[in-house]
């Protein structure tokens, strides 16, 4: 196996260091960088190239999307979203991270969260009130806050023939190619006798798509047509029967700039168009939510995203398996590439994506702050820390809300809501509100950008966003009871652990949970000690207390329960999430005990109903594996034949059984968060420590991951 690290080339190149070796060593890692940049070993573009989506016919699983994180369009096998109708699998729309939407009811109401009837429970001499039950006489509050805000589908964007929809059989010999290494989708096809080429792309700087017809066909009725539809809640984001609550008005010529209106909200399209040649034409359009349009040509279009994508692959980390014997190897270099570009295209923007990211709506468009840890944390481990660090500044945004969540049940700190919108406030639900596991990932999402970070930088990186570690801290310390008998902290009812199937009532100490509590709160006290200040002393005391004195990890019959009060966790319980798996994995945790871990993970392989895990429970499950040191396991755990860890011809990690699901973005990110570990270590075992020692496995190149430092 083949690791170009630092130190390796270093090492294997002394003639290239002669020039500099009187320089401080500072001068001499930075020529050392510049010198690393230049003797990549990896062909990227080739090897990016060789795992480009190519469809030859309608695939309702795999419309490929172009995008830049904040904004994207998703096409059919036209370069459009001409056949919409045939894509009710995965939806063609038009999305972004900043096109919300609040429909008023009926009567023209717009709800407040305060409006909802709140779930009390009375434990132990305290009272918490949560919005979790659906009030008789409180239904329209209930589901109008989960249902609002929500995304919309900014714009449908055709192909029509003399004014009239295409059909798929108008539609023959077709070619569809997605350049990943370019980000420009390329199709291909006959329509009516004419051979018909479509380029589209979108810039990664602007939320600007850019389309390219080259035909005679041009000449014969082919055309553009962009319709509108009202925002939906629903899968699709559209709602097509309610004209009367929208519009559409031009407010410039050209180019052509149209303001549109839903009730409330109001965004904008520049279009722009330009016919070089007589059976060539090119269209651009700039969406925005303000008036504020860039107008760009479509070969400035073309151009960015060419530089920009270019720019992705060829800096950050990369693997390269193409020497490997073993015969799934081919398969999961594909499933990197491609998970790679869906998440750079779906979820580093400025918001946490949702599990669909930008390709249609899941939870009515909201998005899942437990989740935002898989979509995006691989990003630092993988060389490209700003991605992930692009969304990091919404949570500063929603402080007072995250303030007002902990203390509407007497707690300090603020805590995280598990599924919101923008302004970062809780949507009823029988689980959202009840969840904590999501508490511990700003400080874990923190740390692994700020070990990302070159040494000079870390100090203000610290200082900026310390608040967003201590107040959470405060939280997790002040959630966490204090058990007079034991002296042991207990994470203590009402919530609702990871896996979502136990009532909240007597739910206590889920096992992950306690473990994640005590990693988060040991970084916590890392980041308050970084800060050199006498100011959060006291802080630091509280969190290394609590973090030390955590209840001990539950353990039934030799086996690590679900949460203490769970004994039937392998005859009741075994489905959805093994999370008890998790707190030895994806995180470290001293409390686990290796041997019982192992027979916890034995038995979940004996009896779990595999049909209801989802998409991410495989990667954490295959990074328990390495920690126990059964590689083996591990690579066939990753690519198990299951329903729900399956990756289309477009890379979207595909969840059979789930049509609210199309894309399911959290596999993909668990996926390289795995893999991250796997190729390049972890805590002080540096290396490719999670793949078979059967020699079928030793001609992995790896370059530029980073360990996963813990």
């Amino acid at each position: 196996m083949k690791i170009y690290s630092s130190l390796s080339i270093f090492q294997n190149c002394p003639q290239q260091i002669t020039a500099s070796k009187n320089t401080l060593p500072y001068d001499i890692h930075n020529f050392f960088l510049i010198f690393y940049r230049v003797s990549i070993m990896i062909n990227r573009k080739n090897l990016v190239s060789r795992h480009n989506p190519v469809l030859s016919d309608i695939d309702a699983e795999s419309p490929l999307t172009v995008g830049n994180g904040d904004f994207a369009f998703t096409a059919d096998i036209t370069g459009f979203q001409t056949l919409y109708d045939e894509y009710d699998v995965a939806p063609l729309c038009t999305m972004s991270n900043w096109g919300w939407h609040t429909a008023p009811t009926e009567d023209g109401i717009f709800f407040k969260p305060e409006d909802v009837e709140l779930t009390r429970y009375d434990i132990d001499g305290r009272v918490y009130e949560y919005a979790v039950e659906e009030k008789r006489g409180n239904e329209d509050v209930y589901n109008w806050l989960r249902h609002n805000p929500h995304r919309h589908n900014l714009a449908r964007i055709a192909l029509v023939w003399n004014g009239r929809e295409i059909l798929p059989s108008d539609i023959i010999e077709i070619k569809q190619e997605l350049e990943l290494y370019t980000g420009v989708l390329r199709s291909e096809f006959k329509l009516f006798g004419f051979k018909v080429n479509v380029t589209t792309v979108c810039t990664q700087s602007s939320d600007i798509i850019g389309f390219c017809i080259e035909s005679p066909a041009l000449s014969e009725g082919l055309a553009v047509e962009f319709t509108f539809p009202y925002g939906s809640h629903k899968k699709n984001a559209s709602a097509w029967d309610n004209a009367q609550r929208h519009s559409t008005d031009a407010i410039n010529g050209q180019p052509l700039i149209l303001k549109r209106t839903l009730d409330n909200d109001v965004y904008y399209i520049a279009i722009n168009e330009n016919k070089p040649e007589p059976h060539v034409y090119e269209l651009t359009a700039a969406f925005a939510k303000e008036c504020y349009l860039p107008v760009w040509d479509f070969n400035k279009v073309i151009n960015d995203s060419r530089t920009s994508w270019a720019a992705f692959w060829e800096n950050g980390g990369m693997a390269d398996f193409s020497s490997c014997t073993d015969e799934r190897a081919y398969e999961l270099e594909r499933r990197i590439i491609l998970s790679q570009y869906l998440l750079n295209v779906h979820s580093a923007g400025k918001l946490p994506p949702q599990e669909t990211g930008l390709l249609c709506n899941s939870w009515y468009g909201k998005f899942h702050l437990e989740m935002h840890i898989l979509h995006s944390g691989w990003f630092p481990l993988w060389g490209r820390a700003e991605r992930l660090e692009r969304s990091i500044a919404w949570y500063e945004s929603v402080l007072p809300n995250a303030f007002e969540n902990a203390a509407s049940n007497g707690f300090k700190g603020m805590r995280w809501v598990k599924m919101t919108a923008p302004e970062g406030i809780n949507s009823p639900s029988r689980i959202a509100t009840l969840l904590i596991w999501q508490q511990p990932h700003i400080i874990y999402m923190l740390d692994l950008i700020l070990q990302a970070k070159p040494p000079e930088e870390r100090a203000g990186f610290v200082k900026r966003y310390f608040k967003l570690i201590r107040h959470t801290a405060d939280f997790m310390c002040d959630f966490a009871r204090l058990n007079e008998v034991t002296g042991k902290y207990e994470l203590p009812p009402p919530l609702i652990p990871a896996q979502e199937e136990h009532k909240p009532e007597t739910a206590l100490n889920p096992a992950f949970e306690l473990s994640y509590w005590r990693f988060g709160l040991k970084l916590a006290v890392k980041w308050g000690r970084l800060m050199e200040s006498d100011a959060f002393n006291d802080s630091i005391k509280n969190w290394e207390n609590v973090c030390n004195n955590m209840a001990d990890l539950p353990v039934q019959d030799g086996l690590y329960s679900a949460h203490q009060n769970c004994p039937d966790t392998f005859t009741h319980y075994n489905r959805d999430h093994p999370s008890m798996l998790f707190g030895y994995g994806f995180i470290p945790c001293d409390a686990a005990k290796p041997d019982i871990m192992s027979k916890t993970y034995d038995r979940v392989l004996e009896c779990w109903d595999f049909k209801t895990m989802w998409g991410w429970d495989f990667a954490l499950m295959a990074m328990t594996l390495v920690r126990l040191g059964r590689t083996d396991e591990a690579i066939n755990l990753l690519l198990m034949d299951a329903d729900k860890n399956s990756y289309v011809k477009s890379g979207n990690n595909f969840q059979r059984g789930r049509s609210d699901l199309p894309l399911y973005l959290p596999g993909n990110g668990s996926l390289l968060f795995a893999l991250a570990m796997m190729l390049a270590g972890y805590g002080e075992k540096h290396g490719i420590t999670g793949f078979p020692q059967n020699g079928m496995w030793d001609g992995i190149e790896v370059e530029g991951i980073m360990p996963l430092p813990y």
